[in-house]
């Protein structure tokens, strides 16, 4: 194991790697009942929403292994799985069936980038400032999700949204619960979400929103696993809405690994070479993603846990991959975890994506506006593809309208005609 990872040439051992993926594992184990609650509000059961968030992830962190010798997380991610449940399914009428299916075409389209110069290319053409939008925009919306399954935000048939109850014991729970993930978060307590998750699910029992006794010590069962194994649907893949669901995966996808691996690989790890071959790995996950039943993957920025802690080669990925696959042991207390518990989580996930909006160059109001679109329509409409779309539709006019068309490319245009297009086809259906 030593000698595939060459520990030696990257300074570092097999005791550093192993405390290294344990902590990795620890910093974003939570994403297990998070993502599982997430798969359940888009149809999928939550045992076999936990079950493929588990395969996935020891999937994914085996790829980048083997494939860049990289200290990566790679697990669905939160964004993309809200993207997955709330638009794809939500709004844009896919079952889940063939919302996997779109995630499999999606991993196709994301390989081909992957594995040629158009990653290169893409991320070149589209303007930054609507790439940090679409982060802000999209931490916004798992706020705003956060909050609707806290009960602190209900709806409401004269605003739209309102306060919710604040004597309800779910709304009083998740108060109590936000205050403790927060300061457990602001103290940099190692594992400070899976301690939270904890703490909150006992708070929620305090409350009576746990039943304890519904606890068994049995192992893991894969009956409703066997329907969601497998099970993508393309029985519509020659539709407008199924391509268009691919495309937005594509695009959140790309954008958002490649920001990540810049960061991790290149800052932190200081691997440029490991950059490319990460993301062939990240790329390959996405289709074992959809073919096993969840959200696509990403490298988290947990990863950085796992970085600080020494590790510096694939042994890290490794151990943190068998980490989850040890995970499925504890399914019986995993099911337990209430909304109360996940929904702090989300509403702080949410807050640190909000913290790209300072990348973002409002001293132009050729750039701000498209973004200000991005960020506001995305929760607003309810849709993560949408609100993309007011973004890209608006910054080629803007930008016509003050005779700056020189700084447009032909992918703007070519991506703009696409999503003013589908907006046209969804308003003549």
């Amino acid at each position: 194991m030593k000698g595939v990872f060459k520990l030696k040439e990257h300074g570092t051992s097999l005791k550093k790697e192993v405390i290294a993926g344990v902590t990795a594992f620890f910093s974003i184990v939570y994403i297990i009942a998070v993502n599982g609650s997430i798969l359940q509000d888009a149809g999928i059961p939550l045992e076999a929403g936990i079950i493929a968030t588990v395969l996935s992830s020891l999937i994914g962190c085996v790829l980048v292994a083997f494939i860049a010798n990289a200290p990566l997380i790679i697990v669905p991610g939160m964004g993309i799985n809200a993207l997955f449940t709330y638009t794809i399914v939500g709004t844009m009428g896919l079952d889940y069936k063939e919302a996997l299916a779109a995630v499999v075409v999606s991993g196709i389209l994301f390989v081909i980038v992957a594995f040629t110069k158009l990653s290169g290319i893409i991320s070149r053409a589209i303007p930054s400032s609507l790439k940090e939008s679409i982060s802000v925009g999209i931490g916004l919306f798992i706020a705003f999700i956060g909050l609707q399954k806290s009960g602190i935000i209900v709806g409401n048939p004269t605003n739209f949204v309102a306060l919710g109850n604040l004597a309800s014991p779910i709304v009083m729970a998740s108060i109590i619960n936000l205050i403790i993930t927060l300061f457990l978060f602001l103290k940099k307590v190692p594992g400070n979400f899976l301690i939270s998750i904890i703490l909150g699910t006992i708070v929620s029992y305090l409350f009576g929103l746990v039943d304890f006794s519904k606890t068994h010590t049995s192992f893991i069962s894969f009956a409703d696993y066997k329907n969601v194994f497998l099970s993508a649907d393309f029985g519509n893949i020659t539709t407008i809405p199924f391509w268009t669901a691919a495309f937005s995966l594509v695009l959140v996808l790309v954008f958002e690994n490649i920001g990540l691996l810049h960061s991790q690989v290149d800052g932190m790890l200081q691997a440029p070479e490991k950059n490319g071959k990460s993301l062939k790995a990240i790329s390959i996950s996405t289709i074992v993603c959809g073919l096993f039943g969840t959200s696509p993957s990403v490298s988290t920025v947990e990863t950085a846990a796992g970085i600080t802690a020494g590790g510096r080669t694939g042994l890290t990925s490794i151990i943190t991959g068998l980490l989850f696959l040890a995970s499925l042991f504890f399914m019986p207390f995993i099911k337990l975890v209430p909304a109360t518990a996940i929904a702090p989580i989300l509403i702080i996930i949410g807050g640190l994506m909000l913290t790209n909006i300072v990348n973002i160059d409002f001293t132009d109001f050729t750039e701000a506006f498209p973004a200000f679109l991005v960020i506001i329509m995305i929760p607003l409409t309810y849709s993560i593809v949408d609100g993309i779309a007011f973004g890209f539709i608006a910054y080629p006019l803007v930008k016509l309208f003050t005779n700056k068309k020189h700084q447009l490319s032909l992918s703007i245009y070519i991506i703009s005609i696409l999503f003013l297009t589908n907006f046209l086809l969804h308003s003549i259906g």
